[in-house]
């Protein structure tokens, strides 16, 4: 996987290529993808996150973080996603030193019919030392994008996030080891104001990523904060934009697998709140390499933040004629039911469920089962001795679809059983065992 270097370049000069993406969690399933801004536009929600790559040869830092472009994906759904290529890249911007690699968390905002793509990245020494902030500008989300000749003036440090509150006034933020808040003009390319430390954050461990929102007159300010060894994501309030902020608590835990960063934000989409994050989970040994995630988000009466749960199945309803990925599962028994990478040395092809007991199972929350009658089910399986598995409604005692017996052997084989009761609507999905032989799925999907 090269990471569509050669189409990525074709789409930069202007030729806009769109590549759909059904995904769960990860939700962009064939490249890195970091950082995630997310921004609701005309109905739709666009994602913005930085491109993790592995380093290449002329890169000296292999054990680091290595971007050099930035892709946007959009979604009417938060399950399908449309890749719409490259909107800006290192070797088309005059001031970035494209040696570096360092096109870090961006952001993007629409402001009297424009898009202005915020961006950080180290500058050439000519322009000074460091890293910038640049603007790129678009008439649509999805671009095409033109980068200003120069980073903003005034500001030096990386993961910009831009606010407009209810009056009109335009901020923006970004980190470099505090958090720093300034006022952006009208055009959105200038400071209004110096940028001024809000010191009301941890002064201990690395502060970075802000991203601040205003919800019911209140205003959060979001960010990462390494309290000990990897970052939580934390949050302060305030009644004004730049403060002053009182610390209330965490978004999300560390990581438990020992993922050193996590970098967000939060939209509201139809009436539900969303945190999207990153983790490392097409990059289980190396956590440069990162994927963009999504989970519900939830306030309680007070506004303050409920605590999220990072999930593998999501958010987002699944079509039961797709592909159930049942590795993404929403809950899975205690014995008997793992998951695992189908090949270790390509992770985009993503995983598989190990099923090595009788009775063990696992159950994928909202598939939509539609209106009309589905006649069978097939199952992309493995079973050497031969096997047999239970497709089931909403729980593991609950209505029986099917019964699909697997033929011995080894590889992967697609069988078909008919469905003796349907059922219309929206239901959990559960697949589990009826013998104790070793069972591996990688998808069911419906007919």
């Amino acid at each position: 996987m090269k990471y569509l270097r050669r189409l990525l370049n074709v789409i930069a000069a202007g030729c806009l290529v769109a590549i759909s993406v059904n995904a769960q969690n990860p939700v962009i399933r064939d490249q890195f993808t970091a950082d995630p801004t997310a921004r609701v536009f005309n109905g739709k929600v666009y994602l913005y996150p930085s491109h993790d790559i592995p380093a290449p040869e002329k890169y000296p830092r292999k054990d680091w973080f290595c971007m050099e472009d930035y892709h946007v994906f959009s979604s009417s759904n938060l399950t399908d996603w449309t890749d719409h290529g490259v909107i800006v890249t290192q070797e088309k911007v005059k001031w970035v030193n494209a040696e570096t690699y360092s096109m870090w968390a961006p952001d993007c905002i629409e402001r009297n019919g424009k898009y202005y793509f915020y961006f950080p990245a180290n500058v050439k020494s000519g322009s000074g030392k460091g890293f910038g902030i640049g603007v790129a500008v678009a008439d649509k989300p999805e671009g095409p994008y033109t980068p200003q000749p120069e980073p903003i003036e005034g500001i030096m440090g990386i993961d910009p996030c831009v606010f407009i509150d209810r009056d009109g006034q335009a901020y923006i933020y970004y980190s470099l080891n505090r958090i720093f808040g300034a006022k952006l003009k009208e055009n959105m390319l200038e400071l209004d104001s110096k940028p001024v430390v809000l010191g009301e954050f941890p002064a201990k461990g690395l502060v970075e990523g802000p991203f601040l929102f205003e919800r019911k007159g209140i205003y959060y300010m979001t960010y990462p904060h390494v309290e000990n060894k990897t970052e939580r994501l934390e949050y302060a309030i305030s009644d004004n934009p730049m403060g002053h902020f009182t610390y209330k608590g965490v978004i999300m835990d560390e990581s438990p697998t020992g993922c050193w960063t996590n970098h967000h934000s939060m939209i509201e989409y139809n009436g539900q709140w969303y945190l999207f994050y990153h983790h490392n989970d097409y990059s289980p040994k190396f956590d440069k390499n990162r994927s963009s995630r999504i989970d519900s988000l939830f306030f309680n009466e007070d506004g303050t933040i409920r605590k999220v749960l990072p999930t593998l199945r999501g958010v987002g309803v699944t079509i039961a004629t797709d592909k159930i990925e049942i590795d993404r599962y929403s809950h899975i028994s205690q014995t008997g039911a793992s998951i695992a990478l189908l090949d270790t040395t390509n992770t985009f092809r993503g995983w598989k469920t190990r099923f090595t007991g009788q009775n063990a199972w696992a159950r994928y929350n909202t598939v939509d089962f539609g209106k009309k009658k589905l006649k069978t089910v097939q199952v992309n399986c493995s079973s050497p001795a031969g096997g047999t598995i239970q497709v089931r409604l909403d729980k593991p005692d609950g209505i029986l679809l099917a019964e699909v017996k697997i033929p011995a052997g080894t590889g992967w084989k697609t069988t078909e059983a008919r469905i003796s009761k349907y059922q219309k609507g929206t239901h959990n999905l559960v697949v589990m065992t009826k013998d104790d032989k070793p069972v591996e799925i990688d998808w069911v999907k419906f007919n």
